[in-house]
């Protein structure tokens, strides 16, 4: 990823965050205000849960600034990691909210407490769906953009909002007939946000602890190998290096045992600027011999 792409996504990045951040304090204030005026767990817990959207946005903001910095001595393949850090701390966020909002829930629902919703919590409810879905959107936008797991987490965090939202809209609807419809609904939400932590950590996790290559990746690269014609070369024994900001892979090929080092290194080297240039990936081959009776000229 070259310099000036990191500089405009950092930009996109800081703008999605702090979109989100005002966003969510003024939904917050509106919630909670709905919630106490109505009576609703339910929305209070999504009151709640639309704060650590912020809490999360925060998080967002200082990873994304660590995250670019440059390679140094300590980290030499960069700080692009940090991201996924960033991305398991936003789902901690949010199993944290879930079980509390679980707890209050199953209280409420042992209480054998109602709530009276009133034309406040309906309005408020309508605008926290339709504000968060589009911050949703734009979350998502700018992961896709700028290839940033922890921006599509922070997207995933508004959908569960928006969604947590809709539940507690259908509680508005329903809840005049059904007492316990706000405790059920609030243990409905908690285990959907618990779900999107839960999605959020697993995905994040997957990278640290290394995934296959994608097998299109490893096609591309073969197609490259083999546009040299060397019988035999056959790259394999694929390994594949997330360090997020950029990626490192690592493979074997075999060249004839007779060929000499000069030549097998200019081979080599050839190959790993074509997958930098049309990959946008470092590698690094591992030569393997393997005998062969033919003239190796045609190598040089």
């Amino acid at each position: 990823m070259g310099v000036e792409f990191e500089r405009k996504a950092s930009k996109l990045i800081n703008s999605e965050g702090w979109v989100a951040i005002l966003a969510n304090l003024l939904l917050f204030f509106l919630k909670y205000w709905a919630g106490i005026v109505s009576g609703s767990l339910a929305l209070i817990a999504d009151a709640w849960h639309t704060l650590s959207d912020s809490i999360s946005s925060v998080i967002l903001l200082i990873g994304n600034r660590y995250t670019r910095k440059p390679a140094d001595k300590g980290h030499p393949f960069g700080h692009g990691r940090s991201e996924l850090i960033t991305s398991i701390l936003i789902g901690s966020i949010l199993g944290f909210v879930a079980f509390f909002f679980a707890l209050e829930g199953y209280d409420k629902l042992h209480s054998h407490e109602g709530s009276n919703y009133g034309t406040i919590a309906l309005a408020v409810t309508i605008i926290s769906i339709l504000t968060k879905e589009a911050l949703a959107q734009y979350a998502f936008f700018v992961g896709r953009k700028t290839k940033s797991n922890s921006v599509i987490a922070d997207g995933w965090h508004h959908r569960s909002d928006a969604l947590s939202s809709v539940i507690v809209l259908v509680g508005i609807f329903v809840g005049k007939y059904f007492w316990w419809i706000d405790g059920a609904l609030s243990i409905a939400v908690a285990l959907l946000i618990l779900y999107s932590g839960f999605k959020i950590i697993a995905d994040s996790a997957s990278v640290i602890l290394g995934e296959r290559p994608d097998p299109a990746t490893i096609e591309s690269v073969k197609k490259i190998v083999n546009r040299l014609g060397i019988d035999g070369m056959a790259p394999h024994h694929f390994h594949i290096h997330n360090y997020v900001m950029h990626h490192e892979l690592t493979f074997h090929v075999r060249l004839p045992n007779e060929m000499s080092i000069e030549q097998a290194h200019r081979i080599v080297s050839n190959i790993e600027s074509a997958i930098l240039n049309e990959l946008g990936i470092d590698a690094t081959i591992h030569i393997e011999p393997f005998i062969t009776d033919k003239n190796c000229k045609h190598i040089d």
